[in-house]
């Protein structure tokens, strides 16, 4: 039997790492290497490996362990410098070493291992490597050749993004990971800059597109830029010079597989997967899926096996990887919207940009920093950000968290009954400093399902009226609001549990749109394209409601302008195709909305708040975008709703979201700091660290959960128990006060019984 043979293409970190670890569990092994660049030839400078990584380093192979410890350069701060003020933030824990030092190590173990190293050689095909071996391991880089060959299976995809950065590197060593901001006649800047060696840091400067040319850097050479970018950060660079090593200003590319491997062909590191070097090395993702490959590989009875295995083990992290890293570039991608804030809650908000670093996990690293942010920000000794109280209008909310709308489809005829009164007076008794209602339909034409709830009728009324008071007698200090809206082209529906979106099997009423657009042809009905007439009728009907919900007591009301329903379903392009003057650019988009909402403000009590809801993007092309979402808050902002309730998506069945933790606070973050705007966060956020850090980074002023209310109506009451607060932003009832401790679990640990002497 011959022996196995393996092919690696691609002679950096990942691939060199692999070659060692098979050829060492299996000596038999024909691996070789295929590097088109000299031994010595590398790009970048400084390498950032995690402790976590060394580990397992450590654990595969202690000599490549021993040989990179003796190394490796370490440090536990973070410094932030902007407006000439530096503030440091400790007990983070780094460590580097130079990406040159690294591949030397790694060719040095695979040649005492004997693996075959070919420099300065173009691998063949990977087609054609894969007739003739056991295993090809693709680890050609973001622009990976083999990637593009079979891209048929592997489906790439391949995004571009908004800043320019160029590599350099600082013939001195840093104490600390540094980030500097540079304000000039032409934008904002930053630097992310790290030691490497003992006399040598890494130095990463970027930009935004536009920012980047018309400072001029494009049409500077690699000396011009590196002499023009080392006279923007005097507080790192003190006047020291930069220097480059093929450095280019390039544009970050995120990439993504549908899948990784193909027969026996497999993708390893960046031709499999990006991730912005923002939040850490995309070395570090290559070594460990290194480790993991080759674990596979050797616990699985097979090939085919294996590279499954291999996918499905490393696909959750890198994908959690990349959604931090998505959540980081983003950040500095819209680093212009944050400089104005104070210096403390800056450094705080750069800090916790990937969502990975958390108000708690940041306490537990250096306390006294994060006691310095909220100082800064008022915030009272030994309160949460999340309890603070927050002001709209007249309103005074006793803390930021907020019951998200959900709908119920248990109301009949539109009627809420005892399962609303029950379900949003447990949540205010709960602790939400606002509890809102489900989408509270104008019209019975206005519902999505036979049993969602209305505001059309006397009774109605007096039934929400019902819910109002029990809230305000009972937890008297939490506010109750009502969403207001009509469903548009997605009504005449089945309950949630009986199919989502799909239409009644009997009773269908007839729907409405901007368009004749059905939302999935074929499946839901052809919508009535409204008339003028018909558009006056309808607003009249929000106009009705909305004097209901004054009388029957309600503190806010919201406008729900998203999610495809009606008045979303002018908003967004692929729903309103109009050539009137309700249809057209954004501004014509925007006016049958806006009419709503100016007629709807203007019978709503002048002391009482208005929000409204919007879709900040549609997830799908041609459909809303982020900077849409910004002028779509503008307008309403100037016609004067208290705040925006950001959501994202539902617009169109064919949308593809990015889900994730916390996915849509971006979207409320940029429209909050570009316009100054007060913004309710929603989606995905369930903890009550991911509240803390939102409101103390100033990316949100309240947080709307859903599922965490369902999960448990008393939410926020257990947040404030978990961390020992018991001030006014958290009040127990008087009858719920003995349970305002969490109870004692049962005895897990502790002294056992002596048995023997």
């Amino acid at each position: 039997m011959s022996a196995p043979r393996v092919a690696v293409i691609g002679g950096g970190p990942g691939g060199l790492y692999a070659a060692a670890l098979l050829k060492r569990l299996d000596p038999a092994r024909e691996i070789t290497v295929y590097e088109r660049n000299a031994p010595d030839d590398t790009f970048g400078f400084g390498v950032v490996l995690s402790d976590e990584t060394l580990g397992g380093i450590e654990h595969a192979d202690p000599a490549v362990y021993a040989a990179l410890q003796a190394e490796m350069v370490r440090w536990d701060d973070i410094d932030i410098v902007h407006r000439g003020t530096t503030l440091t933030s400790g007990g983070h824990g780094f460590a580097a070493l130079g990406r040159r030092r690294l591949l030397a190590v790694l060719h040095d173990r695979c040649r005492e291992l004997g693996v075959t190293l070919r420099f300065r050689t173009e691998a063949p095909p990977a087609a054609e490597l894969a007739r003739t071996h056991d295993l090809v391991i693709a680890a050609d880089g973001v622009h990976s050749a083999t990637r593009e060959a079979h891209a048929d299976v592997f489906r790439p995809t391949v995004t571009t993004h908004r800043c320019r950065y160029i590599w350099l590197a600082a013939d001195f060593a840093l104490d600390a990971f540094r980030f500097e901001i540079a304000e000039t006649e032409h934008g904002v800047l930053q630097l992310h800059a790290y030691p490497y060696a003992a006399d040598a840091s890494t130095v990463i400067v970027e930009a935004r597109e536009e920012v980047w040319r018309a400072a001029g850097l494009d049409k500077l050479d690699e000396r011009g830029s590196a002499d023009h970018c080392a006279k923007l950060f005097p507080e790192t660079l003190g006047g020291r010079p930069l220097r480059g090593n093929n450095s280019q200003w390039i544009a970050f590319r995120t990439v993504t597989n549908a899948r990784w491997s193909h027969g026996n062909i497999v993708l390893l590191g960046d031709a499999a997967h990006t991730a912005h070097f923002s939040i850490g090395s995309g070395t570090k993702l290559a070594v460990e899926d290194a480790l993991a490959l080759v674990a596979c590989v050797q616990e699985q009875p097979s090939l085919p096996e294996a590279l499954e295995a291999f996918e499905a083990e490393r696909r959750p992290v890198v994908e959690s990887t990349q959604r931090a890293a998505r959540a980081s570039l983003t950040w500095f991608e819209e680093l212009a919207g944050y400089v104005d804030q104070p210096p403390r809650q800056f450094a705080f908000n750069l800090l916790t940009r990937s969502r990975r670093v958390t108000h708690d996990n940041l306490r537990l690293r250096d306390a006294s920093f994060v006691s310095g942010v909220e100082r800064e920000v008022g915030i009272e000794p030994g309160t949460p950000p999340m309890f603070t109280p927050f002001r709209l209008r007249e309103l005074t909310l006793r803390n930021r968290v907020v019951v998200s709308p959900m709908d119920m489809y248990r109301a009949e005829d539109g009627d809420p009954g005892d399962f609303h009164l029950v379900h949003l007076g447990a949540r205010a008794l709960g602790g939400a400093g606002l509890v809102m209602t489900e989408m509270v339909c104008v019209s019975p034409q206005g519902r999505i399902t036979p049993g969602c709830s209305g505001l059309w009728t006397d009774a109605q009324e007096a039934s929400w009226r019902r819910v109002t008071d029990f809230v305000h007698t009972q937890s008297p200090t939490a506010a109750i609001g009502l969403q207001l809206g009509h469903s548009g082209r997605k009504g005449s529906t089945r309950l949630m549990w009986e199919g989502i979106d799909h239409p009644l099997d009997e009773g269908n009423w007839p729907v409405v749109a901007p368009s004749p657009l059905p939302y999935r042809p074929g499946v839901n009905q052809t919508p009535h394209e409204l008339t003028a007439r018909e558009l006056a009728a309808i607003r009249d009907e929000f106009v009705s409601s909305a004097r209901r919900a004054a009388r029957a007591g309600f503190d806010l009301l919201e406008l729900h302008c998203a999610h495809g329903y009606l008045l979303s379903s002018f908003l967004s392009p692929l729903t309103n195709r109009r050539t009137d003057a309700y249809g057209g650019d954004l501004e014509a988009r925007l006016r049958f909305p806006l009419e709503v909402f100016d007629a709807v403000r203007e019978v709503w009590p002048a002391e009482r708040p208005m929000t409204v809801r919007i879709s900040a993007t549609d997830w799908a092309e041609g459909g809303t975008t982020g900077e849409d979402a910004v002028r779509i808050a503008a307008a309403f902002a100037e016609h004067g709703a208290d705040a925006l309730d950001v959501s994202t998506g539902q617009v169109v069945p064919e949308e593809n979201p990015e889900y994730g933790r916390s996915y849509q606070t971006p979207f409320a973050d940029r429209i909050r700091n570009a316009l100054g705007v007060p913004v309710i966060a929603v989606g995905a956020i369930s903890s009550w660290d991911d509240v803390n850090s939102l409101i103390l980074a100033g990316r949100a002023d309240l947080c709307a959960l859903a599922r965490p209310h369902l999960y448990d109506p008393h939410w926020t009451l257990h947040a404030a128990a978990d961390q020992e607060y018991a001030g006014p932003g958290a009040p127990w009832p008087l009858s719920y006060q003995a349970g305002s401790r969490k109870p004692p679990a049962g005895r897990t640990d502790g002294p056992k019984p002596r048995l023997v002497l």
